[in-house]
């Protein structure tokens, strides 16, 4: 892939004109790195990974340097449907069949400690972000509704994990949409403000002892001896380093690109919606439907419809963000047809070929986090924890999330992309056929 996805889509170091930004409180810009400077451990992205590791390494006594090629909580990090998912990305079933029972019980574990270490977070550092609890899956045919009470029986007999199931009607007085014939409702799931989540990090891990450097793209890693990272005007050299870049690693290892590749998602802001929000949703909880393509949505603090979805089969965004997400918003709520979106913003995220993260040790001394396949508000957090525990000495986590077996996507870069646009398709297609 030629194209730098740093700057493909956005203007350097400035957020994106979402929701989220304007209604965080934004810092002023962190300085670059110049000079030559040492540290034990040098991050590379100010994500929830990168930050999540600087915070839990400098509370742990070490120096940590973090270089971003933009602010922290740039990407998919500060642009996300702020969902904040049980488990992990997949289903326990499913889980199970791939790697085993045993595996598959950490594995859920892993997650639930993820969803327990962002609400803890939050409370510790008193970072206001909106945090409400529930999450729906909904069930688009009567079909699905029999799959979701099924897996609803099965976290509850294997996991003694309660999920409510709804009917249509039951659902329906929650979410009205024509669209969906029932549901589950996780409550102790959550969806929160992630730009707000990850601008508190940043803060906690500086407060913590952790130096960022925004502006700072890295260009080199020179991993000999002691890591040499490499930017435009400065050096770290670090004992360690962690590879937080997510979809955004470009060039940087050429073992990490082979195996997570990263695709675009599209979110709209509408107007606020005054009482018809309750056309919407009746309660105050999160919603991902069952496509191929997710659709997700909730509503913000101020009454607006957040709605994520719409394809993208190329890295450019497109030119007109809003009328790519009216489409499949108006699909679920017809009602909305003529409402005004009032911001309208891209992100790239990274997927893997089986939807789970890939955490890797890709030498002695150099750890890596990525690919969270839209699961990453608490995968990512955690995943940056597993890191800075791995580096003292505390691997076990880190060793069980590695051990997911995460095969190269086939036919490299060239043709990762093509491939996935010709499946994109197909699913959008028989999405809207209902086939």
């Amino acid at each position: 892939m030629k194209m730098n996805l740093l700057y493909a889509n956005d203007r350097a170091a400035i957020y994106p004109d979402s929701w989220y930004a304007a209604t965080s409180d934004i810092p002023a810009r962190r300085p670059a790195l110049t000079g030559d400077v040492r540290a034990d451990v040098c991050i590379v992205g100010a994500g929830y990974t990168g930050l999540s590791a600087a915070l839990h390494l400098a509370q742990a006594g070490r120096r940590v340097i973090v270089l971003e090629a933009h602010r922290a909580g740039f990407g998919a990090s500060g642009r996300n449907g702020g969902q904040l998912g049980s488990g992990q990305r997949v289903e326990q079933p499913y889980l199970e069949k791939m790697v085993g029972s045993d595996h598959a019980r950490r594995l859920w574990d892993l997650g639930q400690d993820a969803k327990a270490l962002v609400k803890d977070l939050i409370a510790e550092h008193g970072i206001a972000c909106f945090l409400r609890p529930g999450i729906a899956w909904t069930a688009e045919s009567v079909g699905d509704v029999d799959d979701l009470r099924q897996y609803a029986d099965h976290m509850g007999t294997r996991y003694d994990y309660p999920v409510e199931v709804m009917d249509r009607d039951a659902f329906h007085a929650v979410c009205p949409s024509p669209a969906y014939h029932g549901g589950i409702i996780d409550w102790d799931a959550a969806h929160l403000h992630p730009l707000r989540f990850a601008l508190g990090l940043a803060r906690a891990a500086e407060a913590a002892g952790a130096t960022i450097f925004e502006g700072s793209a890295v260009r080199e890693v020179d991993p000999q001896g002691r890591v040499v990272v490499r930017t435009a005007t400065g050096t770290v050299t670090a004992d360690h380093l962690i590879l937080a870049c997510n979809g955004y690693l470009g060039r940087l290892h050429g073992q990490v690109a082979a195996r997570v590749m990263p695709i675009n998602n599209f979110v709209a802001a509408t107007a606020p919606l005054g009482d018809d929000a309750a056309r919407v949703l009746a309660r105050d909880i999160a919603v991902s439907d069952s496509r191929f393509v997710v659709n997700y949505f909730r509503l913000s603090h101020d009454g607006r419809l957040l709605f994520g979805g719409g394809e993208s089969y190329g890295y450019r965004f497109p030119r007109d963000i809003a009328a790519k997400v009216r489409r499949p918003m108006v699909e679920i709520f017809p009602h909305l047809a003529q409402v005004p979106i009032d911001y309208a913003w891209g992100g790239t995220l990274a997927i893997t070929m089986k939807r789970l993260p890939y955490l890797a040790r890709i030498g002695p001394t150099i750890l890596t986090a990525s690919g969270y396949s839209g699961h990453g508000v608490g995968t990512a957090t955690h995943a940056g924890q597993l890191m800075a525990q791995a580096i003292q000495g505390q691997s076990d986590g880190f060793d069980t999330m590695a051990a997911i077996p995460t095969l190269p996507f086939p036919g490299g870069a060239t043709m990762r992309t093509p491939l996935l646009a010709l499946a994109m398709t197909w699913y959008s297609l028989r999405d809207r056929l209902g086939l």
